[in-house]
């Protein structure tokens, strides 16, 4: 209950700013500690679009955002590579969604339809497993 309250805490202490755009209510905190948290609701259902999170360096510049719920917004395109190395645009993207009844997890970018796709869950090791039953080696 104290780990509940300190959050509690945090979020009443945050600097605050909101703003209705889109359709959407955003809602910008800043923490004491220089932490930011950034939310949107949709306005129809109240419901949680999107949650990021970002915090400065150890130079004090501001960090890119790390989304926690919601899909992440696409790459700019055209605009230059800021590290060498970088995940495969390709690659499945696993996406947390919130909403009053369920926590859900989506799976973006999947190169096979559906159908080829199974779920199991693991109680025992607490996940979730996709399994493909193509044979190929790539899609196409």
């Amino acid at each position: 209950m104290a780990a509940a309250g300190g959050w509690l805490g945090r979020l009443r202490g945050a600097h605050k700013t909101a703003l209705l755009q889109d359709g959407k209510r955003k809602v910008h905190f800043l923490f004491d500690d220089g932490k930011e948290m950034a939310e949107e609701y949709d306005m129809k259902t109240n419901q949680l679009l999107t949650r990021k999170w970002r915090e400065k360096n150890a130079l004090g510049a501001c960090g890119k955002w790390q989304t926690e719920v919601g899909e992440p917004h696409p790459p700019v395109t055209g605009a230059p590579a800021t590290e060498l190395i970088q995940e495969s645009s390709s690659n499945p993207v696993f996406v947390r969604k919130d909403t009053k009844s369920s926590f859900q997890w989506r799976v973006r970018n999947l190169p096979y339809p559906k159908e080829v796709y199974s779920i199991t869950v693991e109680k025992e090791q607490r996940c979730c497993i996709v399994r493909t039953t193509n044979k190929n080696s790539r899609p196409g």
